[in-house]
């Protein structure tokens, strides 16, 4: 298949030190996301985008590729994933070298699954999309949402005070593991899909406590305690 895997990994990640090869369970956390893409088999070439030579090294290691070391426009705080794919991009195009789609793979998913992403792609080609992501529902409804001020709660949105939770509309969010997308268009393109993973499939790790809570998770999908 034609279609280029773009695993995006700076070095200079602030809440976890080091965190994109901080070890998962005996191996660099971006192991996992670069054995999931290249076992897929969905991808023509595995390409890992850093600024760090560390994490290349790592990266290549593993199987992927690290054909050019990414600018420091795209390597800062303020730079969004969207930047770096196309940055990606526009270093493939300037070498002629195209894909009908990309896959944006967050460094940190070891919980991604092989059959989510080829899920994902099936939808993306069925239906046209122009990306395609995994979203999880929200555990409780967002229209009974409470913000605090000075201890005092008010609701966001104070119509829904006397509403059942099984009447309101189930909510998703961003499961934060990878986004699809047709290389041409990058990350941008405006007609969006999803597909739904159950709240154990996924975790966003933001702190050391979240990786504690992936660490089960992933020890509860794939049973490692034998």
């Amino acid at each position: 298949m034609n279609n280029l895997a773009i695993i995006p990994a700076r070095g200079g990640s602030k809440r976890i030190p080091r965190k994109n090869i901080k070890p998962f369970l005996g191996k660099p956390i971006i192991a996992y996301s670069i054995e999931a893409a290249l076992q897929s088999n969905l991808f023509s070439e595995v390409m890992v985008s850093t600024d760090d030579e560390e994490i290349a090294s790592v990266a290549i290691k593993y199987g992927a590729k690290v054909p050019f070391i990414r600018s420091r426009e795209t390597a800062d705080d303020f730079a969004t994933l969207a930047d770096v794919v196309e940055e990606v991009i526009q270093q493939y195009i300037q070498k002629s070298k195209l894909f009908d789609f990309g896959c944006c793979i967050l460094p940190t998913s070891p919980l991604l699954q092989q059959k989510m992403m080829s899920e994902a792609f099936e939808l993306i080609q069925k239906e046209g999309y122009d990306s395609v992501k995994p979203v999880v529902p929200f555990s409780y409804p967002v229209q009974r949402a409470l913000k605090l001020k000075d201890n005092r709660t008010e609701m966001f949105y104070p119509e829904h005070i006397r509403s059942r939770s099984q009447d309101l509309e189930q909510a998703y969010h961003d499961a934060g593991q990878f986004y699809w997308f047709k290389f041409d268009k990058g990350m941008t393109g405006p007609k969006k899909g999803a597909i739904v993973l159950s709240d154990i499939e996924s975790q966003d790790i933001d702190s050391y406590t979240d990786w504690q809570i992936a660490e089960m998770k992933y020890k509860l999908l794939y049973d490692t305690s034998h």
